[in-house]
This record gives structure tokens, C-alpha cells and sequence, in this order.
């Protein structure tokens, strides 16, 4: 039987999120209805996968979840499913034979705890039956029925509310449902075995698990009590007081749409920002030590620095969150090392990966980006400048992984064949897919752009030595980048050069459009209509670029399969949405921003739109096939996807 796959997502943000299909089915392993972030924004433990309703209503029972077990599926209670919401907060309609009961799911701010709203709208008195399923387990893992699982529950009662509160593993396991409203909890505790996650079946990834269910909570609804609230958290709650965060999240969610509200935008493009608007927020986390990131995507990535990089304009400088990109930036600056901000804050709290050469030329972008946008000049000079000076001379003088700077042309060399420092960094064991060693064509592109950045800074807070540093650097590679990177037979740039320049990789890949899109350039206005020609006719379609042109006998146009099958084609023909906000901004710059270069960009962002409604309702996925009919794929979520179409909508159009 066919149900609705499409997938809803509502976040904490402080690295805790709940999530699942339409229908009710998990399909992932990282589905949950509460998924807590227990050292902020990591530490992720799904902790209660779903819940599952019951509704009695006369003499007649109707099951409205829905599950899938190997060869079937059990219960389908969507067909009782009317209707489904997605804004302002996920909210589903039944309707049974004598009863209409309505389902609204939310996570207060900056809590782990997810509540959970049952209305009666019209019909008969009826009886609500909720059993919750737990595994308490780490969120990227699947858990099996053992012996070490506690299944003891404490029950207590204060004034007003009644508390369960469980500890399955340890205190990272904690659970406490809290209840009011005339419900009661029936103890009744049962093991559940081999639910089935299609999605991870299909990814060859572990894809059956065993559940626990401690027992029902139960109510009444009548027309006097037509309303009852049920909190999930790792600590008890005043339900009431739940109850009202209603009223709160939907004040802060239209406060994120004020900021992205235009009087020059029609009503759909205005809609489409105030949607993009809050998708982004759902990125932006608070760490333990208050200072904010970027979650790279949802449901399995944590905060990348690369990706953090590039979202930070779209996701806080279009929107005009100063404060949140100011916090960003201190995190990562903080967090500097050898010249390098981190790529990747581990899960379980290990050191930092810095495993890339590209996420720091980004953060030389991205406080260029926020000094010009917020006028903040103080954080620049005392927070983050010394960074950057001591970042830029690491390069020059050499860092990890063979990165530095050429002194004979100026431009900026990294990795070995073992390596992958850039953003097409796809491997498994030692088997790497797209060798990018040497000198990749937009690491030139941010690494003139980060010199450059640092000659303005360096001229405004009148440090005359790291402005004369800077300049030389940048006039060589100048200098160098066009005679080196330019293939004259296609009218595009190579995509990477070996370190002695006897190579160069003729692949047509989005990478260099950035050449074209950065502030700084380094192209002649003719070389920049080509690649941007290049890359519309090779790369373009209508959710993002393909990573590789489907003329190049490499062309993979399906991403699926295992592991190895997946890595190995996700950057060889993959759809990635993120690089489009580059073409477009390229495209508006060799057309001068005229209106008809608008118009055409409006067109061609219009199937964004279409797609907050496709997969994840009101999210961007990361990634599609190349061939038609580009099927989303990878994170429901992406950060820097949403952030890159929003920085356009709102800043270019």
C-alpha cells in the first residue's frame, strides 16, 4: 500500500530535532519523535523513535499510526489522514467514522523536550490512546531487543501534573513523559521487533530495529475537555506551561518571516522568502558555551565548518541576524589552529577535524560578508582580525596537509593523492573519487578573495605590513591564475592543476564558477561570460549543478545503492543545490543585474519553491540525481542549499 513518504522536521535549536513521514511511518533510523541533543548541539540520542494513536470512539477502535514490519504494513492509519499542515507547526487531521481529532507537534526553544497536542474537533466523545516506542540510543545507530535494556518506570505526581520517567541506558537515556488533563498512564510494557527504515534500506545501511513500548497514556475527550497536551523531555514539565510555548514558537517563527519581509517582492516570492526564512533557523544551534554554528544538515550531520562558511550570509546576514553570524564567527575563530578554523566538531566531543583547505578561505568570505552587511568593525578588530593576519601568514609560510602558498605564481597548493581537503571530498577507505591534490581552480578563487579581504581590512585598521603582504601575494597570483586555469578549446577553467603546472584537469565541474562569483576578480569579462555559458549549458538544471557534466563518460545520474556506490557517484554527476546561488550570482554579473537577467533567475528558482513541497515539507534537500526526474536525495536538510537561495532571493533579485 502507497503512503506519503514526504518527511516533516521540527528542530530545538540547540542540536535536537523531531521528525518522520507524513504518514507516520519512520522510514529512516534517525526518524523520532524526540531526538535529544545532550551536549549541545551534539551528543544526539533518539530517545522515544515515535508514538503511536489509538482512537475509541463508541464501540469501535481505529489505529492511526503506521509502521512498517518485513512483507506489510501495520497499522495504516493513514487512511484516516484528511489533512496535513506544515505550517505554522506540523499539525495532522483524522477523521474516523463519529470523530475528528487533530495532532500539532512542536519543541520549545533551546529545550529538549517535544510536545505533542490532541484536539477534538467535532464528533462523538472519544478515547485517545497513545503508546510511545523507545530505543535510547545514539542517533546515527539501531537498536536491538537485549537484556541490558531498564525498562523500570518511575511514576510520580506533583500538584497538578503526572510524570513516567525512565533511564534505559544511563543519564544520557534519561525520558520523562509528563501528563495532565485528566489522562492517566496505563503500565503495560511489551517489546516490538523488527521495524523496517526503507530509506536505509535502500542506502544498504542497517534498516531493522526493535522498539520498546513502557505502556498507553489515555484520555477522555469530550466537547468540555476537547484539548489535551502530552510532553516528552529528559526532564519532568509543567504542562500547562508546555502548552503556552504554543503561542511562543509561533511569535518567533513570524518574527524570522518579519525579517525577510519586502514591499517590492510579489506575494509568491514573498512567500517563498518567509518559508526560506524559517527553514534556515532551523540550522542555527546554540553550543554548551552559548556561542552559535550551523548544523550542515538534517537528519545526520553535525556542524561542518565549510558548510557553516557558506551558509552563514544566506541563513543570518539576509535574514539580519548580526548577532547570531557575530557568535558564529567567534565560535570558529575561537576554535582557530595553525592558520585553520575546524571543518568538523566531531559527535562524541573528539578533537576538531581540520581536514580541509577551503573552510577557512570561506571564513575570510563570510567576516567579509558580515563587516560590510552589520558595519561591525569593533569585532573585527578585536575579536577577529588577529585571526585572520596569523590564518594568512600560515598559508604562505605552510600548514597541514601540504597546504601553502607557491611562491613562483602565488596561488595556493594543498593535499596529496591520500587527501581530499576540498568540498568534493567523497572516500571510503583509501579510495578516493575525485582526486583534487595540487591546486583546485576555486581554492585560487577564495584564496585571492582572502588576500584581498585582508589588504581592506589591513588598509582600515592601518597595518601597513600585512597590507603590503597581502598585495604582493594577490597581484602574483592575478598574475598567474588566467594563464594557468584557462582553457582556450572549451572557453572554461580547468578544474585542478598539479603542483608543477604539468597537469590540469579538463573535467567541467561547477568549482569554477566561483572564480566568477566572488567579489574579487580574477577573469577578464569575456572568460567570465564563458564559464558562466559553460556551466548553463553542461550543469545546470532546474534544483542545482550537477557536479560533473553528463557528457563526461564519468557521469554517474543516479545516486543509490551502498555505501561505496553512493560515495563514488556523489560527485560525479550528483545535483547539488548549493553552488546554484553562485551561478546566479555569476549570471547577474556578466549581465550587469539587468532585468531581464532577473526575470531569468526568478524563472529558474521557481522549482526551489515547487520543492519545499516535495520532500522534507519546508526544508531543501542536499542533494538530487543528475538525471531527470532528479529525485531528491541524501539530507532531507541542507543548510548551505537553503542559505544559497535565500541569499540570492533576498540580496540579488
Amino acid at each position: 500500500m502507497n503512503f506519503d513518504t514526504r518527511e516533516w522536521l521540527v528542530t530545538n535549536g540547540i542540536g535536537g530535532f523531531a521528525s518522520s513521514t507524513i504518514a507516520g511511518c519512520n522510514t529512516r533510523r534517525y526518524h523520532a519523535l524526540l531526538c535529544a541533543a545532550t551536549r549541545p548541539p551534539l551528543g544526539r540520542m533518539v530517545l522515544v523513535n515515535k508514538a503511536d494513536e489509538t482512537l475509541t470512539v463508541g464501540e469501535h477502535t481505529f489505529e492511526l499510526g503506521c509502521n512498517q514490519y518485513p512483507g506489510t504494513l501495520s497499522p495504516v492509519g493513514f487512511q484516516f489522514l484528511t489533512e496535513f499542515e506544515r505550517e505554522p507547526l506540523p499539525t495532522w487531521t483524522f477523521e474516523v467514522p463519529g470523530a475528528t481529532i487533530q495532532k500539532t507537534i512542536w519543541m520549545p526553544h533551546s529545550q529538549n523536550t517535544t510536545v505533542v497536542r490532541y484536539e477534538l474537533l467535532g464528533g462523538q466523545e472519544a478515547t485517545l490512546s497513545v503508546r510511545p516506542f523507545v530505543t535510547a540510543r545514539d542517533y546515527h545507530g539501531t537498536h536491538r531487543f537485549n537484556s541490558a535494556f531498564n525498562a523500570d518506570c518511575n511514576c510520580y505526581d506533583d500538584n497538578i501534573n503526572s510524570h513516567v520517567a525512565m533511564q534505559p541506558y544511563g543519564d544520557d537515556s534519561r525520558i520523562v513523559w509528563s501528563h495532565a488533563d485528566g489522562g492517566v498512564f496505563r503500565a503495560a510494557g511489551a517489546w516490538y521487533y523488527n521495524f523496517e527504515y526503507s530509506i536505509e534500506q535502500e542506502r544498504g545501511l542497517d534498516f531493522i530495529e526493535d522498539y520498546y513500548c513502557p505502556g498507553a497514556w489515555v484520555w477522555k475527550l469530550t466537547r468540555e475537555r476537547s484539548v489535551v497536551h502530552w510532553v516528552l523531555g529528559v526532564e519532568p514539565h509543567d504542562v500547562a506551561e508546555m502548552a503556552q510555548s504554543y503561542e511562543t514558537e509561533i511569535a518567533r517563527l513570524n518574527e524570522l518571516k518579519k525579517g525577510v519581509t519586502s514591499s517590492t517582492r510579489s506575494a509568491p516570492e514573498q512567500r517563498f522568502a518567509e518559508r526560506l526564512a524559517v527553514a534556515a533557523d532551523q540550522f542555527i544551534v546554540q553550543r554548551e558555551d552559548k556561542l552559535h554554528t550551523v548544523l550542515a544538515g538534517y537528519p545526520w550531520f553535525s556542524d561542518w565548518g565549510r558548510d557553516t562558511m557558506i551558509a552563514l550570509p544566506g541563513l543570518t546576514l539576509s535574514t539580519k541576524r548580526f548577532d547570531i553570524a557575530r557568535s558564529i564567527l567567534l565560535a570558529f575563530a575561537r576554535s582557530s589552529s595553525q592558520g585553520m578554523i575546524p571543518n568538523r566538531f566531531p559527535d562524541a566531543g573528539e578533537t576538531p577535524d581540520t581536514n580541509t583547505v577551503d573552510a577557512t578561505l570561506w571564513f575570510f568570505h563570510a567576516v567579509a560578508q558580515y563587516v560590510e552587511k552589520s558595519g561591525d568593525w569593533q569585532t573585527l578588530k578585536t575579536e577577529l582580525y588577529d585571526v585572520l593576519r596569523d590564518s594568512i601568514q600560515w598559508h604562505i609560510e605552510g600548514t597541514r596537509f601540504q597546504i601553502k602558498a607557491d611562491e613562483r605564481d602565488g596561488l595556493l597548493g594543498c593535499g596529496d593523492s591520500g587527501t581530499q581537503l576540498t568540498w568534493m571530498d567523497a572516500k571510503v577507505g583509501d579510495t578516493v573519487f575525485t582526486p583534487r591534490n595540487g591546486k583546485p581552480v576555486e581554492i585560487q578563487a577564495l584564496w585571492f578573495n582572502a588576500l584581498k579581504t585582508m589588504s581592506h581590512f589591513a588598509s582600515e585598521l592601518n597595518d601597513a605590513p600585512t597590507k603590503k603582504l597581502c598585495d604582493g601575494w594577490s597581484r602574483l597570483a592575478m598574475k598567474n591564475f588566467a594563464p594557468q586555469f584557462w582553457n582556450s578549446d572549451g572557453d572554461y577553467l580547468y578544474d585542478c592543476i598539479s603542483l608543477d603546472g604539468q597537469y590540469r584537469d579538463a573535467s567541467v565541474r561547477p568549482n569554477q564558477i566561483f572564480a566568477v562569483s566572488l567579489p574579487h576578480r580574477l577573469l577578464s569579462r569575456e572568460q567570465e561570460r564563458g564559464v558562466v555559458d559553460c556551466v548553463q549549458r553542461e550543469l545546470l538544471t532546474p534544483v542545482g549543478l550537477r557536479s560533473l557534466s553528463a557528457n563526461d563518460s564519468r557521469y554517474r545520474g543516479i545516486y543509490i545503492g551502498d555505501q561505496w556506490q553512493r560515495d563514488s557517484g556523489y560527485h560525479q554527476g550528483t545535483v547539488w543545490t548549493w553552488p546554484i546561488g553562485a551561478f546566479f550570482s555569476a549570471y547577474l554579473r556578466v549581465n550587469k543585474s539587468s532585468k531581464t537577467a532577473k526575470t531569468q533567475v526568478r524563472t529558474w528558482v521557481e522549482p526551489l519553491h515547487a520543492h519545499l513541497d516535495e520532500a522534507c515539507v519546508g526544508q531543501i534537500n542536499e542533494i538530487f540525481d543528475g538525471d531527470l526526474p532528479h529525485t531528491p536525495r541524501g539530507c532531507c536538510a541542507q543548510a548551505w542549499s537553503v542559505s544559497e537561495t535565500l541569499r540570492v532571493l533576498i540580496d540579488e533579485l
